[in-house]
């Protein structure tokens, strides 16, 4: 019987994508680059997606891809600009973003007088934990497990053990792993991150990708609305 469920926050409960597009088309104006267009942010999805996998495998630290991302970006774009000065920029704006996903408060309002609620982020804990109190979601939650606080990042294994013993703290109870389920968008740090540490897991596919058969996977879901019918 499942007493705990664990929710990721980017791009499941708050959509860091849309910030990402927001913010470079205001930045860019801002500090009077060219223009921004559409296509950008496949150039942005891209490199950011190959930095985080290697914070995920421990290759480098997010404090190395502060120093790289937009650098990365920039040179992909033709763009001739700091990209350190403008990763500031980006993450201040990010701390006092606040879009919801579609769905995300129907879920949370169906699931926090049936479970345990427990949000596990990747990324800096001041601006997560500001994005979901200016997102009205902070309440929701028992706890709020965040790889900067716990010194360990999804999917390691450390991560949830950090987070599991907190927990225990908290509710004064030993929860078990298979009592658990976890939603997210990421199939690594989230899917494999849950599933190592023996939790189920459920897939928000966003997306509406087709799954890669080496993923395992207990649920999976297109419309965070439809969490309901598996809990």
């Amino acid at each position: 019987m499942i007493k705990v469920v664990f929710i990721d926050i980017d791009n499941t409960l708050l959509s860091f994508d849309e910030y990402v597009k927001l913010s470079m088309r205001e930045g860019f104006d801002k500090f009077g680059l060219r223009e921004y267009e559409n296509w950008m942010f496949g150039v942005f999805l891209g490199i950011n997606s190959k930095l985080w996998r290697q914070i995920e495998n421990k290759e480098i630290t997010f404090e190395q891809l502060g120093q790289i991302r937009w650098n990365m970006v920039f040179e992909k774009l033709d763009i001739d600009f700091d990209g350190v000065e403008f990763e500031r920029y980006f993450r201040d704006c990010l701390r006092e973003s606040a879009i919801p996903v579609d769905g995300a408060y129907e879920m949370l309002d169906y699931l926090r007088d049936r479970y345990i609620l427990c949000a596990a982020s990747n990324g800096p804990s001041n601006q997560q934990i500001n994005r979901l109190r200016l997102g009205r979601m902070l309440d929701y939650f028992t706890a709020v497990y965040v790889s900067e606080d716990l010194e360990a990042s999804k999917p390691s294994e450390l991560f949830f053990k950090r987070a599991f013993d907190d927990l225990e703290n908290k509710t004064g109870e030993r929860i078990k792993s298979e009592e658990t389920l976890i939603i997210g968008d990421s199939l690594t740090a989230d899917m494999i991150g849950g599933t190592d540490f023996g939790m189920k897991t459920c897939w928000y596919n966003r997306h509406k990708a087709q799954l890669p058969k080496k993923v395992k996977l207990d649920f999976a879901v297109e419309r965070l609305e439809d969490v309901k019918n598996i809990l």
